[in-house]
């Protein structure tokens, strides 16, 4: 059965795909798991088309969870295009719809080959984008993305142009393997960015 919605902590998350452009050190992924600390099998045989997430979404009482978000066991970014149009419908369908944030590494922009911070804007009430590290060497040293220095640029580009459409766009990083200083590092870095910094605790299973 195929796990397209699911509860952690109270909110409702969304699993859309499993694709992704980074092979991030610490993601549990290379330990041969097919879920996380979220959800026990968030591997999907196939995609869930937009028209059977919204139907899985409107199954569920969506006005009792304090936020949905987008994240599963992959790049949500590269669905985006089907986020935006979840979050229309679901708009137009609950009357007191939570937030909806996406969980992101910040690529969606690379991936899609456009600029899409604007769609986000009146969609998307929240981003979390995986800044992993306070320099660019530590970032792909610790996140290994597909598209090299490339997607550092990108991510930082994302999130300053974000910050100018989205309400709260936050920045975060695992706290594992970090030398004095590079929190604040990165907490500088977020801020002049126009994003706060969230400190992750590392999970190793």
């Amino acid at each position: 059965m195929m796990t397209i919605t699911y509860e952690y902590g109270g909110s409702l998350y969304v699993n859309l795909t499993n694709r992704c452009d980074c092979a991030c050190v610490f993601c549990l992924r290379h330990n041969g798991h097919k879920g996380s600390i979220y959800a026990d099998d968030l591997w999907l045989d196939r995609e869930p088309t937009r028209e059977e997430a919204l139907a899985d979404l409107m199954g569920r009482e969506l006005e009792r969870y304090p936020e949905i978000v987008f994240c599963g066991f992959g790049e949500p970014a590269f669905r985006m295009d089907d986020i935006l149009w979840l979050s229309d419908q679901m708009r137009e369908r609950v009357e007191k719809l939570p937030p909806i944030r996406i969980n992101t590494n910040g690529h969606a922009s690379l991936i899609l080959g456009r600029d899409v911070t604007p769609e986000l804007q009146g969609r998307i009430d929240a981003l979390s984008i995986s800044l992993n590290g306070p320099t660019k060497e530590k970032y792909l040293e610790v996140t290994r993305p597909r598209d090299g220095e490339k997607a550092w640029d990108a991510m930082l580009e994302f999130t300053r142009e974000a910050a100018k459409y989205v309400p709260k766009v936050m920045m975060t990083i695992v706290d594992k393997d970090l030398e004095d200083g590079e929190i604040d590092s990165c907490r500088q870095l977020a801020e002049s960015l126009g994003a706060t910094l969230r400190v992750r605790a590392y999970v190793s299973q």
